[in-house]
């Protein structure tokens, strides 16, 4: 019997002592230091060449090394990018057609999405399907019909062609991406609160959105930067230099005889990847947040 006791006692001591931890050598701790320092570098080391270009002169951008400080400091080059470049009149004219357009595609989203997995209707999954088609659409061939359109209906040379645009454009991956959110979010509550006496506009804007406020900021966080970063759309649409945005903009940067002033377009460039990386890096935390609320279903 002793010698049963003294077994169990011994096995029951070595089912209770965690596992040793394992250690990665120290070899393998420092390789990953070099690679995480390594994509810092390449990550990082643009945006400072970047920037220190912002402050060169036109001489030393043409006559010396690319890789060169520059020998004066142009910091006049900013306040130029600013005024001569137009630049502040560009980015008010980016936010009045991407602000406008986010929204709408953001409300008219998120009700679908909730339309398409909350509510029970037949044809939701053939209409589902239709959005998704929506996807698949290059903004190329839309292009030319759209500017007919605008031109007959007297909305050239305004700023509404570019919020319609962006809207039609980017309302099909919104609805995709709120309907997938919404299957994380409990039937039970809608069921409570139609038993409560709740209508479908209650249930949407007082239980529904409030449950998706990050998915909203990860999505609108999201075409809010394909939108900023438009090209093709906002210059097949503006005609008039008033009303260009920011990435049309940045192609007026030439002087006499089509010479390109390199210090403020650096600079414009700068105040335009600037200004969108520190909105990233203040709502970047909602926007993880947002991510991975949509991969749980409840």
């Amino acid at each position: 019997m002793a010698t049963i006791d003294t077994a169990v006692k011994t096995s029951v001591r070595s089912t209770s002592t965690p596992p040793a931890k394992t250690s990665r050598p120290r070899g393998t701790r420092l390789w990953v230091k070099i690679v995480v320092a390594l994509l810092l570098i390449v990550e990082i080391y643009p945006l400072v060449w970047m920037f220190l270009t912002s402050l060169k002169s036109n001489d030393d951008y043409l006559n010396h090394s690319t890789w060169s400080l520059p020998t004066h400091w142009e910091w006049g080059n900013y306040s130029e990018a600013w005024t001569t470049g137009h630049i502040g009149l560009y980015v008010q004219n980016s936010l009045l057609a991407v602000l406008p357009a986010l929204a709408l595609m953001l409300l008219l989203g998120t009700a679908a999405g909730f339309a398409l997995q909350i509510m029970v209707w037949k044809g939701r999954s053939l209409t589902l399907l239709v959005f998704l088609a929506g996807m698949m659409v290059p903004p190329q061939m839309i292009l030319l019909p759209l500017f007919t359109v605008y031109f007959q209906t007297g909305l050239s040379g305004t700023l509404g062609p570019l919020i319609l645009t962006y809207t039609g454009t980017g309302l099909p991956l919104t609805v995709f991406m709120m309907a997938t959110y919404y299957r994380s979010v409990p039937r039970e509550l809608f069921e409570a609160a139609t038993i409560d006496g709740a209508g479908i506009l209650r249930a949407f804007w007082t239980i529904s959105v409030p449950m998706v406020r990050n998915a909203l900021l990860t999505v609108g966080l999201v075409q809010f930067f394909f939108i900023w970063n438009d090209l093709l759309i906002a210059l097949t649409f503006t005609n008039d230099q008033d009303l260009r945005t920011i990435q049309v903009g940045l192609l007026n940067f030439t002087g006499d005889f089509g010479a390109t002033q390199y210090g403020p377009l650096f600079a414009a460039i700068c105040i335009n990847v600037f200004g969108t990386l520190l909105i990233y890096l203040f709502l970047n935390q909602k926007v993880m947040k947002g991510l991975t609320s949509g991969a749980v279903k409840g």
